[in-house]
């Protein structure tokens, strides 16, 4: 195969992720839409969209793959530091859309543009409506200084962007977020592609082949409606 395969408007079914092209790692489709029941199927089998500006819609599914085990999160003695003293506030869902406004504004002071379009943030926040988009917000007093943003869909989280206006505030994010999880029984958190922030986290790539298997041991495909985690993720 040589080329991603185009999405029919009127329909919803995607490709099987072993399809994707090796360059650009993980291309496996084009076009379609970012309606709710779209985005809902495409997560279900580990496919998410990655554009800018400008382009078709490419929906992803890259090997190897970037995740992290609850069990394997890293903290180094710096974060801890900042972790025992409490410096940030945390919470959860309590300001979805000021986050990934947030993650787009940033990303685009690091580049002429971002992938978190106009488009992209009105649909997850479609998604967080639905029950199945969820933020961690990190305060310093009453200025949201750091925060991330996903997707949880049965026993997996799947993680789409985060920022940091004050050092360690995004890590400090990702670390409540991670034992928040865990808590609720959670087996892994999909981090999409490798970056060194990540790797320090504890974050480490696997094979496609071995992600679509934990994909389809914590996903019932049988589910209408997220209720892992509605509910918990208030303050």
């Amino acid at each position: 195969m040589h080329e991603p395969i185009w999405l029919k408007q009127d329909e919803l079914s995607f490709p099987d992720p072993e399809h994707a092209l090796k360059e650009p790692n993980g291309l496996l489709a084009v076009g379609g839409d970012l309606s709710l029941e779209r985005l809902i199927a495409a997560y279900k089998l580990g496919i998410f969209p990655w554009y800018e500006a400008g382009q078709p819609i490419l929906w992803w599914s890259p090997d190897p793959r970037m995740v992290l085990f609850p069990s394997e999160l890293h903290i180094s003695k710096s974060l801890n530091k900042v972790l025992s003293k409490q410096v940030y506030k945390v919470t959860f869902d309590q300001g979805f859309a000021a986050v990934i406004l947030a993650c787009a504004q940033q990303r685009s002071k690091n580049r002429d543009d971002t992938w978190i379009t106009n488009e992209m943030q009105q649909a997850y926040i479609n998604l967080h409506n639905a029950g199945w988009a969820h933020s961690v917000e990190v305060w310093e007093g009453n200025e949201l200084v750091g925060g991330l943003y996903g997707i949880a869909m049965g026993r997996i989280f799947f993680g789409e962007s985060m920022f940091n206006m004050r050092d360690n505030a995004s890590k400090v994010a990702f670390v409540h977020l991670v034992q928040r999880l865990n808590s609720k029984g959670f087996t892994l958190i999909d981090c999409q592609v490798s970056s060194e922030h990540l790797t320090s986290l504890g974050a480490r790539e696997i094979k496609r082949e071995k992600f679509m298997g934990y994909l389809s041991k914590n996903i019932n495909l049988s589910e209408t409606t997220n209720t892992s985690l509605k509910g918990s993720f208030s303050a």
